[in-house]
């Protein structure tokens, strides 16, 4: 395993002084700022017919810089105002606090109110809905809750909402992150057992716990995909709950993961082979043959 890190470290480093040099926007180093829509169709045993093809779009882990993220986070809502998305979940880490860093939590929560400003232009059919990061939590909760809320952004905090079509109901559920008190039992309180619920979670190796509930769908961020990814041996350095399902779809016992790359960058402002992602989810009924 110390060979295998090591491994890592030097093909990273080795992609990092590449960059420098300066590798062509058609190459695996790609701009931050050059993110992608992916499109995905989940199809949920549970889901009411009267919600087959319904569309959420997903962005996640903003860290809202002013030089660096501005521009990935303008590009990105012109992408999903581009789909005219049923719903839009945001799912967290709106700012960015850092041991490397001497910024005040208090001060880096402030950025939460100018990305919130920003991400006010998104435009879907039943609104935004988020949840905290890491980050946001470590930050200060309450700060980048209010600005959220305040530019008319729903933050589900161990809580859920429910969706209605006529009488078919689809339930999403929103929980605290990992560094503050996540709590499906709260979130899932006054949901039936037999209606379909989808899950906004931060941190994706959560999913381990909430497939022991009953949750169709979890939808996640926090890996940033590794920032860098090297084909045939992954990332060199991936955060703690994001090590077992970094990035893509999953399937983990009955329940649907969706881990999404995110839009910004921490530590270093760069991507290898990661490029940032707007997600497109569509539901689909299965249908009994």
């Amino acid at each position: 395993m110390a060979s295998l890190n090591r491994r890592k470290f030097l093909v990273a480093a080795g992609v990092i002084s590449a960059s420098a040099l300066g590798f062509g926007e058609e190459g695996l180093i790609r701009e931050p700022s050059s993110a992608v829509l992916v499109r995905v169709e989940m199809a949920l045993a549970r889901l009411p017919t009267a919600f087959d093809g319904f569309t959420i779009a997903q962005l996640s882990d903003f860290h809202y810089n002013e030089v660096f993220t501005v521009t990935p986070i303008q590009k990105a809502i012109q992408i999903v105002n581009g789909l005219h998305p049923d719903l839009v979940v945001l799912t967290g880490d709106f700012v960015t606090t850092s041991v490397f860093s001497r910024k005040p939590e208090l001060e880096a929560a402030r950025a939460a109110e100018p990305c919130a400003k920003l991400l006010r232009a998104l435009r879907s059919q039943l609104g935004s809905l988020a949840v905290l990061g890491n980050h946001d939590v470590a930050a200060d909760p309450h700060l980048v809750t209010e600005a959220l809320e305040a530019q008319g952004i729903t933050v589900l905090r161990n809580r859920s909402q429910v969706l209605e079509r006529g009488a078919n109901r689809l339930w999403l559920c929103g929980l605290d992150s990992m560094e503050g008190h996540p709590r499906l039992d709260l979130a899932l309180q006054g949901v039936p057992g037999n209606e379909s619920v989808v899950l906004c979670m931060h941190e994706p190796d959560f999913a381990d716990a909430a497939a022991r509930h009953p949750v169709d769908l979890q939808l996640s961020g926090h890996s940033h995909g590794g920032q860098v990814w090297i084909p045939g041996l992954g990332a060199p350095w991936l955060p703690l709950y994001a090590r077992k399902y970094p990035r893509g779809r999953y399937r983990v016992g009955e329940l649907s993961l969706y881990t999404n790359i995110g839009l910004g960058t921490i530590r270093i402002p760069m991507r290898f082979n990661c490029i940032p992602e707007v997600t497109l989810i569509t539901l689909r009924a299965l249908r009994a043959s």
